[in-house]
């Protein structure tokens, strides 16, 4: 199973004085996460987007705040590959912070592969298998080893 992670710090004003972590600033350092991945496979979203019309857009989200992260936090956030689909990815995701390592939040989403249409619809669309054959490559991937003290 991919795992990836990457560490952040947070910026003033994604948490309210009580460390309350703003819920679309959860799904943006998920978002954020799962976009580094795809730059460091060779796959940026960005490039997806302008090159071929495709993309992988959120399909179902469910998230889960544990714990506070206050501006100026050091975070890990982590993402694993639970499921791979012919048109989906299923991710599990979590945060912790850097220092204490107490939980933050977490939660799953599944994403689909989808062409963009001319109208700006999207249409699924069956994962490439250059794209298949990068994720399972990376099967066995996992950089957080040192960070989460696995």
């Amino acid at each position: 199973m991919i795992k990836f992670w990457r560490e952040i710090i947070v910026p003033w004003g994604e948490s309210d004085p009580f460390g309350l972590v703003y819920y679309p600033r959860i799904v943006a350092w998920f978002n954020d996460t799962e976009h580094e991945l795809f730059r460091n496979i060779g796959y940026p979203i960005e490039q997806m987007i302008e090159k071929n019309k495709t993309t992988f857009v959120m399909g179902e989200i469910q998230f889960r705040f544990i714990g506070p992260a206050a501006y100026g936090d050091r975070i890990m956030t982590k993402i694993s590959l639970e499921k791979l689909g012919k048109r989906t990815l299923h991710w599990v995701y979590e945060a912790k912070n850097s220092n204490t390592e107490k939980p933050i939040c977490e939660g799953k989403a599944t994403r689909v592969y989808a062409q963009i249409q001319m109208d700006g619809n999207l249409q699924s669309q069956l994962i490439p298998d250059y794209i298949i054959n990068a994720i399972k490559e990376l099967e066995n991937f996992d950089n957080s080893e040192t960070a989460w003290g696995q």
